[in-house]
């Protein structure tokens, strides 16, 4: 039991699961204010530039009777309140953005690899040092190398 409890504490403590752990409080609380964006300022906005559709009472009751609000209908029979899922579509869409928006800032502040330059050198396959492109001859063993047409070309041009 010890074991198993020590094998918890371990995958508990890793730092990824800690990391995770801030991640998920942090969102939680990013939601709410998301939902509070949508709900008070987008949705009455969108209700204004459709005539004053109100999204919250947007349903169907599925006893087929009518009813004025959602609660109403909810207090009688089983609904189907897509006006809710619209709204929540409507969050995670605006959820979606933001965090898009976000990652692409914080990309920006990472610092990109620097593009890889041209070899100058090249290794010996006698005693492995590093050597000049151009180099016929190693100076470290004296061994004799043989050389690709393109670094005769190389060699040819740095002799004119």
């Amino acid at each position: 039991m010890k074991k198993l409890m020590q094998e918890f504490k371990d995958f508990a403590l890793k730092g990824n699961m800690l990391d995770l752990a801030v991640g998920v409080i942090i969102g939680g609380a990013f939601s709410g204010i998301v939902k509070s964006l949508v709900d008070d300022i987008i949705m009455p906005l969108i209700s204004l530039l459709t005539g004053k559709i109100d999204f919250t009472n947007m349903f169907i009751a599925l006893d087929g009777g009518t009813y004025a609000t959602l609660d109403e209908a909810k207090a009688a029979t089983s609904v189907l309140a897509y006006g809710s899922f619209l709204t929540g579509v409507i969050n995670f869409l605006i959820m979606a953005f933001v965090v898009f928006m976000v990652i692409k800032e914080l990309n920006k502040l990472y610092k990109k690899p620097a593009a890889p330059t041209e070899p100058t050198e090249k290794e010996c396959p006698y005693c492995k040092s590093r050597i000049p492109l151009s180099a016929t001859r190693c100076p470290h063993c004296t061994s004799q190398l043989v050389q690709s047409p393109e670094m005769e070309t190389a060699a040819k041009q740095e002799v004119s």
